[in-house]
């Protein structure tokens, strides 16, 4: 079995047997990491592109390690010393690339729905790293991935997501895998944070943080993403903070073995206090660690090993 389309363009299409598969080979790439010499040949002549729209620190690096870790030829691109700047549109842009023989093309973008509008004008594969308020698939990925590695199941699991979920591409991505896979997923916000027909989607909805995280597994914090808000939906941070901040005395709510996640960057004292971002119930930097083996099992599925 492998993956049916060529492309990863978001998690809402992937069947729970994909998502699993992608799963087991990240796990069996994991140990690479660990090696003295941090390589396999299992890309050997192919060549990533990583096409950059939007700031990134952690999604972008970790998709350029894991490249050159399975022996790939890596390209970064950087759009504000390119073609774009005199116009040139991203699909052009793209079969450009396509013609220098890039294989798999990783993009980040600010508009919903880029990824899959490039995945339909070439025939590279293409990662959807993120697009706008969309889809953040890889980061889910290894959140599910981070999850099985400590509690072994992900089916039976309570998982809390907490913050700005109306501008989360990773909330989405989260709520599409925990739900297919078997957990039963919270989502705490301001109402004004919470999109419309969101219990549609098969969530439990909390406006109270002490509420919401009664007897949970797992908490996902989320970032405030000011820079998406562009109006006001809040009082203030501080405001935000004195609510909706993970702290000590919120934890204790959870279940004793609760594990404490976020995709980064962190608003410390916003989002999560420091002593809970630092202590053992957070896997913050395995999240960081395990996406390098993610983005490598899923590059090994998509170049053309794991296609039916």
């Amino acid at each position: 079995m492998g993956i049916k389309n060529k492309d990863l363009l978001g998690l809402s299409s992937l069947t729970p047997d994909e998502i699993h598969l992608i799963l087991e080979t990240s796990e069996s790439f994991k140990e690479v990491s660990g090696r003295q010499i941090k390589k396999v040949p299992a890309l050997r002549g192919k060549t990533v592109v990583n096409l950059f729209f939007e700031p990134s620190t952690r999604t972008r690096t970790s998709f350029e390690l894991a490249a050159k870790r399975l022996s790939a030829d890596v390209i970064n691109f950087s759009p504000s010393t390119s073609s774009i700047v005199k116009g040139e549109t991203l699909l052009d842009t793209a079969r450009n690339i396509e013609s220098m023989q890039a294989d798999i093309i990783v993009l980040r973008h600010s508009s919903p729905g880029a990824a899959e509008t490039l995945s339909k004008g070439v025939r590279s594969s293409v990662i959807n790293a993120g697009d706008g308020w969309h889809e953040h698939p890889t980061q889910a990925l290894l959140d599910l991935f981070t999850i099985k590695e400590r509690k072994k199941e992900i089916q039976g699991l309570t998982v809390a997501i907490v913050g700005d979920i109306a501008h989360s591409r990773v909330a989405r991505s989260n709520i599409y895998a925990l739900t297919k896979l078997g957990a039963s997923v919270r989502v705490i916000a301001p109402p004004t944070m919470i999109p419309l027909h969101l219990d549609r989607l098969g969530v439990k909805i909390f406006s109270s943080l002490e509420e919401g995280l009664e007897g949970v597994d797992v908490i996902i914090m989320l970032r405030l993403q000011l820079e998406r808000l562009g109006r006001a939906l809040l009082p203030s941070i501080r405001e935000y903070a004195r609510l909706y901040c993970l702290t000590t005395t919120q934890l204790q709510r959870a279940k004793p073995d609760v594990m404490v996640m976020h995709p980064g960057p962190l608003n410390r004292g916003v989002e999560i206090a420091p002593d809970i971002a630092d202590s053992q119930s957070a896997v913050i930097l395995d999240q960081v660690a395990n996406g390098v083996a993610v983005r490598m099992g899923l590059m090994y599925l998509l170049s053309g090993t794991g296609h039916e």
